[in-house]
Formats: structure tokens, sequence, C-alpha cells
């Protein structure tokens, strides 16, 4: 039985993820995302899909992109 990393809750079912050479231990997809998801530079959400990076900062669509004056983005329809 594996630990939560985020939450805390011991799990039978637990899975592990490495990211970077660290391993993380996790009950749910949830709690993997709220540790390692990164999070959007403008509205702060957490990026689970593709998401857009300008420079070094990452955004979650092109709208938020635009909003922190990024050039060149383009959101799909």
């Amino acid at each position: 039985m594996g630990t939560c990393d985020t939450c805390g809750n011991g799990y039978s079912d637990s899975f592990q993820v490495i990211k970077d050479g660290t391993e993380y231990t996790f009950d749910c997809f949830e709690c993997a995302i709220h540790k390692l998801a990164p999070q959007c530079a403008a509205c702060g959400v957490r990026i689970i899909g593709h998401g857009v990076q300008h420079g070094q900062a990452l955004y979650c669509c092109g709208h938020c992109a635009h909003g922190a004056g990024a050039s060149g983005i383009v959101d799909h329809d």
C-alpha cells in the first residue's frame, strides 16, 4: 500500500510517477495533476493538456497567452 504524496491517503491501488528523477506516489490522477501539472502563468489553472508556451511562460490557452502580451499564438477553433 502506497501513501499519496499529495493528500496522504494510504491506498492499495496507488501508482508511482517518476519526473526529473524524483519518484512520487499517488492514489488518483487528481492528486498527480495537483502536484505535478504546471500552472498557467495568466490564470493559474493547472495545465493538463498541451497548453502553449511563449518564452519560459506556460499558458493553458492562446487567450491567456494573448492577455499576457504574447503574440503569434493561435488557438484552434
